[in-house]
């Protein structure tokens, strides 16, 4: 078997939708016109926009279980030495994420610590610690413990001069532990509290490990179908009892509630469970999925070129009004084309169109850079 077959496709499939997803909602011409479901839930809620990155930290559970069984049982890599790759690896995601928080600048009094890249470094690394080193019942424990936990300091802890069990933006536990521990360090659309903060990471952590015992299931003996409709089933367990917990401690992407856990974890067991069947039972592997495969195989190193060209589109001045070039670009081309929202919108889809062409070269020269 050769590594393309090794491959589970319908997970490159799977991150390569996500990919194009997040490309999508985060190059808009202009953040004044963006359809809804384009844009994260204000506060309390789920948009599509609010799937894309737990369905992300989702697809690195499966793949450390398939990927860690691969090295482990076929290539036989000791565990010390996986436990190196391990930690390598998380280093290099986690610097990845400050580079792309300081360019171009780079100050370091100011620098935002925490960021997408940086979680799912952390989350990487301490769900591949835990995969190593337990059952997949002691992780379903785990798991089901520490979303608990979550909602229990959530609701029961009180934060000084607000209270215990209050939930608004800025004013929970979680604000409060950020404002202490990354002071000065955070998101600079609040500058007091950071959605990808530190004891948010904590079910953030739940949702790879979702993805991991996904993973478990897949690398097991049962027919295909049979995986698919288990997926599709706990989907819409998922699905429900996220929902149904919400009423008590609800959805919300920027504390990713525990509600908000399970709900994207059943969402995304529904799209896996339809790449899989697509791809690995219904034997759809070219044509219409091969850009999304593209996306997919060289998933990190898009989100951080694109980061880098976006950050450059939003500071390179151009004219003797010294504009910014995005702007430049949108007002000039797409706005009196397509008008404000449509033409945001298709700006979003050029960058989308234009990244595919670039990493198409990538895909087809065979360059998968890997961390």
């Amino acid at each position: 078997m050769n590594k393309e077959e090794e491959r589970l496709l319908s997970l490159d499939v799977f991150r390569g939708v996500t990919i194009a997803g997040m490309l999508l909602v985060n190059n808009p011409g202009s953040w004044e016109y963006v359809y809804p479901p384009l844009k994260h839930a204000e506060w309390h809620g789920c948009t599509p926009t609010d799937l894309i990155f737990p369905f992300f930290l989702f697809i690195v559970g499966v793949a450390i279980k398939l990927s860690f069984d691969r090295r482990l049982q076929e290539h036989k890599v000791s565990k010390k030495n996986l436990i190196l790759h391990i930690i390598k690896r998380s280093i290099i995601l986690f610097l990845l994420g400050l580079i792309l928080n300081g360019f171009p600048n780079y100050n370091l009094r100011e620098i935002r610590i925490p960021g997408v890249l940086q979680r799912i470094a952390v989350c990487y690394l301490l769900a591949s610690l835990i995969t190593l080193y337990a059952d997949v019942r002691t992780i379903i424990v785990v798991t089901i413990f520490l979303l608990v936990l979550y909602w229990d300091l959530m609701i029961l802890v009180p934060v000084p001069g607000i209270g215990a069990g209050v939930l608004e933006k800025g004013r929970n536990l979680a604000s409060y532990l950020d404002s202490i521990l990354l002071k000065g360090h955070m998101w600079k659309g609040t500058k007091t509290w950071d959605p990808e903060g530190v004891l948010s990471t904590m079910p953030a952590l739940c949702t790879t490990l979702i993805g991991v015992i996904t993973g478990y299931w897949l690398k097991s003996k049962r027919e295909p179908l049979q995986k698919v409709i288990m997926m599709f089933i706990f989907g819409n367990l998922g699905v429900v009892l996220g929902w149904i917990w919400s009423i008590w401690f609800p959805l919300n992407k920027y504390i990713w509630t525990s509600s908000y856990v399970i709900f994207t974890a059943g969402a995304a067991l529904h799209f896996l469970a339809m790449c899989y069947w697509l791809v690995e039972i219904k034997g759809y592997r070219k044509g219409v999925i091969t850009p999304f495969v593209i996306y997919g195989k060289n998933a990190i190193t898009v989100f951080f070129l694109t980061g880098l060209f976006g950050r450059i589109l939003i500071n390179v001045k151009v004219g003797s009004e010294k504009l910014v070039l995005k702007e430049v670009i949108y007002k000039s081309i797409y706005l009196p084309l397509f008008g404000t929202y449509n033409g945001s919108l298709a700006y979003a889809v050029s960058f989308l169109l234009l990244w595919l062409g670039i990493m198409s070269i990538f895909y087809y020269k065979k360059i998968f850079i890997k961390i």
